[in-house]
């Protein structure tokens, strides 16, 4: 599969993800800071939380993993969450800012 192809499936995938505590994608919340295609469709995902007391700290990561895994053509999959730069609401699409009507 050519990695702009499985790059557009991991992001449909992304986007099928919610925020236990916003009612909006973590796709659309900017929560993800990369998408890397690497060699034999092994998937590297940069992301990060809200905050990092964020209850779901522990499940979203994991979500993310198993969900994606789940895209054929998939090889293997690895999340790392970062705080660098920490998140905030400009990170946020217009698509969830005014789901949330925050513009």
């Amino acid at each position: 599969m050519e990695p702009d192809v499985l790059r557009e499936k991991v992001v449909e995938v992304l986007q099928t993800i919610y925020d236990p505590e916003i009612p909006v994608s973590i796709y659309e919340l900017g929560l993800i800071y990369r998408i890397d295609i690497l060699p034999i469709n092994n998937v590297q995902i940069t992301m990060t939380l809200t905050a990092p007391s964020c209850p779901a700290a522990q499940s979203l990561p994991v979500e993310v993993d198993q969900k994606v895994r789940l895209i054929e053509g998939v090889n293997d999959v690895h999340v790392a969450v970062t705080w660098d730069p920490p998140w905030d609401k400009s990170m946020m699409s217009e698509v969830a800012q005014l789901e949330l009507g925050w513009m």
